[in-house]
């Protein structure tokens, strides 16, 4: 029996993608660098090797019918794999790592660390992008991230590195001025943060209070911005321990009580699974896991 694909070529297959993928041959064209005619040339020559129609054109559209969207599929992944495999076979070592994150990790906890992998790894630039976006790895041009979720994402390796609790945290000053003892004691405290997070911390901490709706003073999109705020002597705080222990460490915060609320499954390193051998990769991972080794 003879080998379909023989009779296929890889340049019609590549293109086929590409409009599949973005629903149009003039993007398509536009995307690899070739003419909207000869884009529809290589897809019709595709589906007179195949005998069967991949695409319905409409006006202003192409639709894929339902074999072009088998197809669409194994070609998609045929290309995601072709191009990691050319990427670990021209991977040295060289070049720019680039990693996103969360604000606040990035900002407070991974930031100062990177220096540290540079100098191990001096051939090995690093691109740092800090957003609450979630980059689609197999898409776009970034190598790994860190992220909070369950560790389950389709296609991507993952690699626990800490919990993502949170805990009331202020200034040694702030504690003493507020004579903390016992969790109740926060109940007159001015609280920095979401006041559904503070409603939680509380019922973990076992205090039966009303809601608090209302009563924190400040709230920001990111972590880091609110622990801020609990350092410049404004308030308490709920923020990661972990995130935040060189400021525990050095005495600028204090932890008053052990009780702590989830804010996700934990913080994973991820990055696609056919890239799992890519030498910056596996250098960043390595030595990422080193640093949260207990």
């Amino acid at each position: 029996m003879s080998d379909p694909l023989a009779t296929l070529p890889l340049s019609a297959i590549r293109v086929f993608e590409a409009a599949a993928r973005l629903g149009s041959f003039t993007r398509a064209a536009a995307e690899l660098n070739i003419t909207q005619a000869a884009v529809s040339w290589q897809v019709k020559a595709l589906e007179q090797r195949l005998d069967q129609p991949l695409f319905r054109r409409l006006p202003r559209e192409v639709v894929l019918t339902p074999s072009g969207e088998r197809l669409a599929r194994a070609a998609s992944e045929a290309v995601t794999v072709l191009r990691a495999a050319l990427s670990d076979l021209t991977d040295t070592g060289e070049g720019v790592l680039a990693i996103t994150t969360l604000q606040s990790l990035a900002t407070v906890w991974l930031a100062p660390r990177l220096g540290a992998f540079q100098l191990a790894h001096p051939q090995i630039a690093v691109r740092l992008e800090a957003s609450g976006r979630v980059v689609d790895l197999t898409r776009e041009d970034m190598d790994v991230a860190i992220r909070s979720g369950s560790g389950e994402w389709p296609g991507l390796a993952s690699h626990y590195l800490f919990s993502a609790d949170g805990a009331p945290l202020c200034t040694p000053q702030m504690a003493r001025d507020l004579n903390l003892t016992e969790p109740r004691d926060l109940l007159k405290a001015p609280l920095i943060g979401l006041a559904s997070e503070w409603d939680a911390w509380f019922a973990a901490a076992g205090v039966q209070a009303p809601s608090i709706e209302g009563t924190p003073r400040l709230a920001a999109d990111a972590q880091s911005l609110e622990v801020a705020a609990a350092l410049a002597g404004h308030g308490v705080a709920l923020g990661s321990p972990v995130l935040f222990g060189a400021d525990i460490a050095q005495g600028r915060l204090v932890c008053p009580f052990d009780a702590r609320i989830s804010f996700g499954n934990g913080y994973w390193l991820v990055y696609p699974a056919d890239r799992r051998r890519a030498a910056k990769i596996t250098a960043f991972r390595d030595w990422l896991l080193a640093q949260v080794a207990p």
